[in-house]
């Protein structure tokens, strides 16, 4: 600018302008830059509080704790798949075989304050549990160990896995570290007895489920882990889960950073060890993956877990229990 003032004015008078004039214009181009500076961020301000209070209104505030990002290491799945292995080493593990005892027997010494409770035709459920802060509030963990009696069905996703994931939990959970007081309850005769077709099912499956359900209607929600283990793991609502125990479940994957595991999505209704909880009142939900091609065939075997999935669904209901 002072450059365009020496372009016009007279020679004789050019230095005086020179260190008058723009001294003067320098510094009003200063201010007016400041002003408009301030402007700028008055205006970025009036912006982002306006924005704020819209997402305060509507529930929707970012970075809550709600949604915050957790510790995702906290589950051990390496000890879950090793006790997925060594249930289906044991081979087919029908409820009231040898194989079924025997593991019932580990599974009770392993299971924190477990004991068995019988269940009519000699079936043994395993219950135990680890206090919480609150010694008035309850919820119950649930899986079954029993696997379908058939030839050479070892059960690694459909009963093994799930089963891994509950005895996990329990030893990770030290008392008090969450609120409600969490009982864990392994099921034995989920599946109906040999020679009984798949719609004699609902009558004469969930044997244990059916027998102990009543004594729990006092709890305020119940987690079933049925196929949580395969490789392909994609976990939708069943229809017959508690829609808002299962939105907080959703939320804890994706504080874990497991939420594409349980996308926003329904599945048909599954009759499960969750249906004798819902019908005594117990919000409940049952995590299973049935989209399963090897369901009740011989192909469910290791080939068709992975740690990877029983790390994503024991991370996630780690995280439920803690925000419950």
């Amino acid at each position: 600018m002072c450059g365009a003032w020496r372009s016009w004015a007279r020679k004789d008078a050019s230095t005086a302008l020179n260190r008058s004039l723009c001294p003067w214009l320098a510094t009003a181009f200063a201010r007016l830059s400041l002003v408009r500076a301030l402007y700028a961020i008055l205006a970025v301000q009036v912006v982002l509080g306006a924005t704020f209070a819209v997402l305060a209104a509507t529930g929707n505030i970012p970075f809550t704790s709600e949604e915050r990002v957790v510790r995702s290491d906290r589950f051990d799945s390496r000890a879950a798949y090793a006790l997925l292995r060594e249930q289906v080493e044991l081979g087919p593990r029908p409820a009231g075989s040898k194989a079924s005892r025997e593991l019932g027997d580990r599974l009770r010494r392993r299971l924190p304050h477990g004991s068995f409770a019988r269940v009519p035709g000699g079936l043994r459920n395993i219950v135990g549990g680890v206090p919480g802060r609150d010694p008035g509030r309850k919820v119950v963990v649930g899986a079954h160990y029993d696997t379908k009696d058939q030839p050479g069905f070892v059960g690694a996703n459909d009963g093994a896995s799930g089963t891994a994931v509950a005895i996990q939990l329990a030893r990770t959970l030290k008392p008090r570290q969450v609120r409600p007081t969490v009982v864990f309850i392994l099921f034995d005769g989920e599946e109906s007895p040999r020679g009984t077709s798949d719609g004699d099912f609902a009558q004469r499956g969930l044997r244990g489920s059916k027998f102990i359900a009543p004594d729990f209607k006092d709890a305020e929600a119940m987690v079933l882990l049925d196929f949580v283990g395969d490789r392909e793991l994609s976990t939708p609502r069943e229809a017959n889960s508690d829609g808002a125990l299962w939105g907080k479940l959703r939320a804890a994957a994706r504080r874990t950073g497991n939420g594409a595991a349980f996308p926003d999505s329904t599945s048909g209704g599954i009759s499960d060890d969750h249906l004798p909880f819902i019908e005594q009142g117990v919000p409940s939900i049952d995590l299973i993956d049935f989209d399963f091609s090897c369901w009740h065939t011989r192909c469910d075997d290791l080939s068709a877990v992975s740690e990877r999935s029983l790390d994503t669904t024991g991370e996630t209901v780690l995280e439920l229990l803690a925000s419950l």
